[in-house]
C-alpha cells in the first residue's frame, strides 16, 4: 500500500485516486501519522457485507445464544394499596 502526505493526496487528487483505483488502497498520512485510507469502492462494499452479518447469519450462530439469568418472582416490594384514593 502506498503512502500519500496529505498535501500530496490534496494537490495531486486525480492521481491518487487513479492509483487507488490501479492498485489497490492508498495510504494518507497527516504529520507522519496514518490518517486515512482511499479504497475503490468494490472493496468498501466487500469489507462492509463482511463486517454486518445478516440476520439469517446472526440466529444460526451458537456464539448469540447464551444464558439468559432472571431475577426470582415474587419477590418484589409492593407499595400499599390506598382504598381512598
Amino acid at each position: 500500500m502506498q503512502s500519500w502526505p496529505i498535501q500530496d493526496a490534496k494537490a495531486r487528487f486525480s492521481e491518487f485516486l487513479e492509483t487507488c483505483l490501479a492498485e489497490g488502497p492508498q495510504m494518507v498520512t497527516k504529520r507522519g501519522s496514518e490518517a486515512a485510507v482511499l479504497v475503490p469502492v468494490a472493496e468498501w462494499k466487500r469489507l462492509q457485507a463482511a463486517a454486518r452479518p445478516s440476520l439469517k447469519q446472526l440466529l444460526l450462530t451458537p456464539e448469540g445464544r447464551g444464558e439468559l439469568t432472571l431475577p426470582a418472582r415474587g419477590r418484589a416490594q409492593r407499595r400499599p394499596i390506598d382504598p381512598l384514593a
